[in-house]
């Protein structure tokens, strides 16, 4: 099989499937960054399915082609899923979506006579090449679309200086020990003293 711009894009696509893939199974967070690399795993594991129907090997369709007919299935029942917040429906359509995608990967890999197996004998520096800026384009994605750590502004660090001040004057609030004030003094300011 000879390579030609729909099999490279094909192949491309399912290297980010399957980086990015892991990064939202096991990420305990969902997020807007779950939401955003979500979405980029189903247009690409679409892509990767519907470019498949083209790539035939001596005219016939094989049984991967039927996984690609299945997986458009599961991936749409996991996105539908999700927008309806049926969250076990979507993590087992989407972990199995994933799986069948590697599973597919390691066949594509290991089969003598495709195209994979091919490049790597004849031009693995390429394969390397490709790779090495699948995982970093993935990793700049997430990097871009993470929860940025909040910083502390001048005010919320005088404010914690402050408390900390306080706390070390009176004692810690294990050492001392809670003070009750009287019924009267515990109502907003404005209504004290009517």
């Amino acid at each position: 099989m000879d390579w030609n711009p729909l099999i490279a894009a094909h192949v491309i696509a399912a290297l980010y499937v399957l980086v990015l893939g892991p990064i939202n199974i096991f990420r305990r967070r969902r997020d807007r960054t779950h939401h955003i690399i979500g979405y980029t795993w189903v247009l690409a594991m679409y892509f990767v399915c519907f470019t498949s129907f083209w790539i035939v090997s001596d005219g016939h369709f094989s049984w991967l082609h039927g996984l690609s007919a299945f997986t458009i299935v599961t991936v749409t029942l996991g996105l539908v899923s999700a927008i309806r917040r049926n969250i076990v429906a979507h993590r087992a359509n989407m972990i199995g979506s994933y799986i069948g995608i590697a599973i597919a990967f390691v066949f594509a890999v290991t089969a003598p006579g495709r195209a994979i197996p091919q490049l790597l004998a004849t031009d693995p520096a390429t394969a390397v090449v490709v790779s090495v800026l699948v995982l970093l384009t993935a990793g700049g994605l997430f990097l871009v679309v993470r929860p940025k750590p909040r910083r502390a502004t001048a005010r919320k660090v005088r404010a914690a200086g402050v408390a900390a001040e306080r706390t070390a004057r009176r004692g810690s609030p294990v050492e001392r020990a809670p003070r009750r004030l009287p019924r009267r003094s515990r109502m907003p300011v404005g209504f004290r003293g009517r």
